[in-house]
């Protein structure tokens, strides 16, 4: 199974653009010549399960169009998605805002996904998708130090109850690398698929592994890659993976 996953900031692109007129502007507008630059890359890649961060799922600042339905068009993939912060949170009801949203883009038979959600932090959402021999979760943890540590012990609970061999990948602003990870990862028995610990963030000069694929007893990663692609300010993470 090849998994993809990539943080790919609502497709707004990177650079001095995204900056004009004024820090940020760029996270209010669309950008659909990305989108289609992101779904290319992908595409080429011919995932079977892809974990998508930061997908804008239908707002004014795309013209409505859902970035995850529009690239499991192309893909021909089965797609889920939802906020990222959690269904009480005010969130909820700001524009463009409630439309921001994590995803899995899937080829392989789908057995069911689950929407869980952390007790702590403004991201909360935790996507765990079932396929026929793994579950995977896709999480994107808080920038906050305490609030990423009680994040992973509500994800290790998760972790440890699952039947099927596991992947826990995302997003988990780890500002220390693995070193932050370390004791997380030795009580639920996860590896990192990034043996070499190649940085991610930011794309156009990776200085911080922030971006994790890990992995549980019954898989065994085949190979593992960081392309330098730089559509968002993120780098992807490509692994593919054998039963073990």
């Amino acid at each position: 199974m090849k998994f993809l996953l990539y943080n790919i900031r609502y497709a707004a692109g990177t650079g001095a653009r995204f900056h004009l007129p004024v820090p940020g502007a760029g996270y209010l507008r669309g950008n659909q010549g990305n989108l289609d630059a992101i779904t290319t890359f992908i595409k080429e890649h011919s995932p079977d399960v892809v974990g998508l961060i930061e997908v804008d799922t239908g707002s004014i600042r795309t013209g409505m169009v859902n970035q995850a339905e529009a690239i499991a068009r192309q893909l021909g993939h089965y797609s889920t998605y939802q906020c990222k912060y959690g269904e009480s949170s005010m969130n909820t009801r700001l524009p463009i805002v409630r439309k921001q949203a994590n995803a899995f883009l899937a080829a392989p038979r789908v057995y069911g996904e689950r929407f869980h959600y952390f007790d702590t932090g403004i991201k909360r959402l935790i996507i765990e998708l079932e396929l026929d021999d793994v579950a995977i979760f896709l999480v994107h943890l808080s920038l906050k130090y305490r609030h990423r540590h009680w994040q992973l012990r509500h994800l290790h609970d998760l972790v440890k109850a699952a039947s099927k061999p596991v992947i826990v990948a995302g997003d988990f602003n780890t500002f220390w690398g693995e070193n932050e990870m370390y004791l997380f990862m030795q009580a639920a028995g996860l590896q990192s698929a990034n043996e070499a610990r190649l940085p991610s963030y930011p794309s156009h000069a990776p200085r911080k592994e922030l971006d994790f694929i890990l992995y549980g007893e019954g898989l065994r990663p085949r190979s593992f890659e960081i392309p330098q692609v730089r559509l968002s300010d993120h780098l992807p993470l490509i692994c593919e993976f054998d039963p073990a």
